[in-house]
């Protein structure tokens, strides 16, 4: 029974740490925007501290829909978080990904707020500038590896990220959106102050904001591990360097403002595209594909 259960020990590992991994990437990037604006800082587990705040918090449901997209939110981040660990198809991954994403945008929606509403069809904006990027990532793979399947990566001669640099680049570019960083957050403001307020957050409070939290922690942690994934041949490398990305975003996300929704869908296509068409270009002319 053990000897069975052997290989899919680290798998299981991970899935069960992700959340903590998550909310001590959320530490990170508080105490790094600190340091760039000469402030000290919260600790590291400040996330797990508010997130257990906002769970006893006594939440203000503006409707019963609420709270079971939250969770939606947070079970298909975690669900697709999981399906990653174990190497399966990913477009079923991308799919998971995108119900997370909708159950979002659903909350958002069924808030009265202006915010709210406003918020959710900006990141529904978002969803349409990133979602075909991904969908085009999973037929390189495919072109490269011969099948959707993520377990395959490691058998791969080569690392990925060196067979497809431009898509690696994309993913980096995606991850942005992901995060909710400027110049890419348009659906979800970091500081009440600002226009939208929270934007799509606006109405979530008590535990469905917690809930929404821990979705936001298992979609880092996802998008960190695709870009891990690229270097299967070597994760620690791979990690290692999804980390350099992950801090690259936080030093953009201080260094650049918001952009127009218009603009985000423009640079979106045109970078991601471009990558990924050159990318494939290369592939051909060398005769991998």
């Amino acid at each position: 029974m053990l000897e069975a259960l052997a290989p899919y020990a680290l798998p299981i590992i991970f899935i069960i740490l992700s959340p903590v991994i998550g909310g001590l990437l959320m530490g990170v990037d508080r105490k790094i925007t600190a340091r760039m604006q000469s402030r000290i800082g919260p600790p590291l587990v400040q996330p797990f501290y508010d997130v257990m705040k906002l769970w006893g918090k006594k939440p203000f449901i503006t409707n019963i829909f609420q709270p079971i997209l939250a969770f939606g939110y947070m079970g298909f981040a975690f669900l697709a978080l999981a399906l990653v660990a174990f190497g399966m198809d990913m477009l079923i991954i991308l799919f998971t990904v995108a119900i997370a994403d909708i159950c979002l945008v659903g909350a958002g929606y069924s808030s009265k707020s202006p915010f709210s509403y406003f918020g959710a069809r900006r990141e529904l904006l978002v969803i349409i500038a990133y979602e075909p990027l991904l969908f085009l990532t999973a037929i390189c793979i495919y072109l490269v590896s011969g099948s959707f399947l993520l377990s395959q990566l490691f058998l791969l001669g080569l690392p990925l990220a060196m067979l497809l640099p431009g898509v690696y680049l994309t993913m980096a570019l995606v991850l942005l959106a992901e995060l909710k960083k400027s110049p890419y957050d348009v659906s979800a403001s970091a500081h009440a102050h600002q226009e939208l307020v929270r934007g799509v957050y606006t109405e979530f409070s008590g535990y469905s904001m917690a809930l929404v939290e821990l979705g936001h922690w298992g979609k880092a942690v996802l998008m960190l591990s695709f870009l891990a994934l690229f270097w299967a041949n070597n994760l620690v490398l791979g990690s290692a360097l999804a980390f350099v990305f992950f801090f690259a975003t936080i030093v953009i996300d201080n260094s650049y403002p918001r952009l127009t929704w218009q603009k985000m869908i423009r640079t979106f296509w045109i970078a991601g595209f471009a990558l990924i068409l050159l990318n494939l270009a290369g592939l051909i002319i060398i005769g991998v594909i």
